[in-house]
């Protein structure tokens, strides 16, 4: 029997927006492999071996799973929303670089957070956007900075994953003080919390009115462009540049 890899992402929390594609490819599994609360997503069957780890291990579920696939495994790697944003993808292929070899690998997409908070919103991220993960686990503050910088002057929408955390809370405090520089007050923001989840919370604020507590991890933030606007309850960004 040949093992291969499949990485898979389950969506943003809803088991309604886990493509048919993701579900076959867990039926066959013989291995899953993830962060706690996402392996904690998939149900235990016989047959199945759920291989749940702590956050920034990402590298080492990444040879475990390179490792069950040589012996024969069916090995999928969860992750949340897709697996190409900010996720278990990535790390995947750079554990292959070093390893070698050339294993049955497929990635599977999945719904990710920022368009499901976007579709709740209503068309938020209408015109070009661009997504910056806020975490300083793996590239310094100044770095994350100088990007928000650019993409504000550029005047793109703006999607942050990783908002704000208990090891981090000034980093957030500090991303509102560079939208401010930068940014009219009136500038729309979205923070769409838990989204799909029976947890979901969706608040839309002005710059000038947000706060940094209104983030947390299982928050998503989407910031407007100068043409961004509200009708009735929706947010959207017209398509035209303006």
């Amino acid at each position: 029997m040949s093992g291969w890899i499949t990485v898979a992402g389950l969506g943003p929390g809803s088991d309604a927006m886990v493509t048919p594609e993701v579900a076959a490819a867990l039926d066959q599994a013989t291995d899953v492999i993830g962060y706690i609360p996402y392996v904690a997503r998939v149900a235990a069957r016989p047959g199945l071996t759920l291989h749940a780890s702590d956050n920034r291990v990402e590298l080492d579920r990444a040879r475990h799973a390179l490792s069950l696939a040589a012996q024969g495994g069916r090995v999928v790697i969860v992750s949340s929303g897709d697996p190409g944003v900010f996720a278990m993808a990535s790390a995947l292929f750079e554990a292959l670089e070093a390893e070698g070899g050339d294993p049955d690998i497929r990635i599977l997409p999945g719904i990710t957070a920022m368009l499901a908070a976007a579709a709740r919103a209503g068309a938020p991220l209408g015109h070009d956007f661009c997504a910056i993960n806020l975490s300083d686990n793996l590239k310094p503050m100044a770095l994350i900075e100088h990007r928000l910088r650019h993409a504000a002057r550029g005047d793109f929408a703006m999607a942050f994953y990783n908002p704000r955390s208990a090891s981090r809370p000034a980093g957030f405090a500090r991303v509102l003080e560079v939208l401010h520089e930068e940014c009219e007050p009136e500038r729309l923001m979205i923070f769409a919390r838990a989204v799909t989840t029976p947890d979901e919370a969706l608040r839309v604020v002005t710059l000038e009115e947000a706060t940094p507590d209104m983030a947390d991890m299982r928050t998503v933030v989407l910031v407007g462009n100068r043409a961004t606007r509200r009708v009735g309850r929706w947010v959207y960004t017209p398509r035209g540049a303006v």
